[in-house]
C-alpha cells in the first residue's frame, strides 16, 4: 500500500510500510478524514502513538503542527521502519520512539506522569483491548484538557459512548474500519 504524507510541512513525502501481515496500515482516506474530524492543523502539542507501526499517523500529526510525539511498536521491524521514515521525513528530534508491548508501555508513561494531547490507538484488529486502554488512560490522566483519542477498530468491535469521564466526540465508519474519538467531560458540555 502506498502511504505519504497528506498535508503540512511534509505533504507528499512517501513513507515506508512493513511488509508481512504485522501490521494494517491506515488509508490515505481514513487517515484524511481522521485529521479533518479531529483538527486540520494544530499549533504544537505532543502525540502519543501506541500501536505505531510505520508511524504514519503521528508523523502526519507532526507534519500538521503538534511539536513532539512518542511512538511505541512491539515489533523490531516496525520499529526500523518508523526509524527510517522519520528520517525521509526529518522528524527525528521530535520523537521518542520504544519497543514496548502497550500495556506496558502504558505503565511506563504513567510512572513518567507523561499526558498527551492526542493518543492514537490503532491495536492489530484480532488483538484488541481498546475498553480496557481507554479505562487505564482517564484513570490516569494520559490524555490532557481539550485533547483527542483517535480509536481505529473493526466495525464487527462496538466501543463504550462513555468511559472513564471520555465520551464518544465523532463516529464514522469506513468500510470496515470504524474510527471512534473520544474527549474528555460530558457530550453536552
Amino acid at each position: 500500500m502506498l502511504m505519504r504524507v497528506i498535508s503540512g510541512s511534509c505533504k507528499g513525502t512517501r513513507l515506508k510500510g512493513l511488509s508481512g501481515d504485522q501490521t494494517r496500515p491506515t488509508s490515505d482516506k481514513v487517515k484524511e478524514s481522521v485529521f479533518n474530524i479531529a483538527g486540520p492543523y494544530f499549533d504544537g502539542g505532543s502525540v502519543l502513538d501506541l500501536y505505531a507501526g510505520s508511524g504514519g499517523m503521528a508523523i502526519e500529526a507532526l507534519s500538521r503542527g503538534l511539536t513532539d510525539a512518542v511512538l511505541i511498536d512491539k515489533h523490531y521491524a516496525a520499529i526500523q521502519v518508523i526509524r527510517e521514515n522519520l528520517s525521509r521525513t526529518n522528524m527525528n528530534s521530535f520523537v521518542e520512539v520504544f519497543k514496548n508491548d502497550a500495556n506496558k508501555a502504558l505503565q511506563v508513561l504513567i510512572k513518567n506522569n507523561r499526558s498527551f494531547d492526542m493518543i492514537i490507538l490503532d491495536p492489530p484488529y484480532a488483538r484488541q483491548e481498546l475498553e480496557k486502554q481507554l479505562d487505564v488512560i482517564a484513570d490516569a490522566q494520559l490524555l490532557k484538557a481539550g485533547g483527542v483519542i483517535i480509536c481505529e477498530h473493526d466495525k464487527r468491535v462496538s466501543l463504550k459512548d462513555g468511559i472513564g469521564g471520555l465520551y464518544v466526540s465523532k463516529r464514522a465508519t469506513y468500510g470496515d474500519t470504524v474510527i471512534t474519538m473520544y474527549k474528555w467531560g460530558a457530550e453536552d458540555e
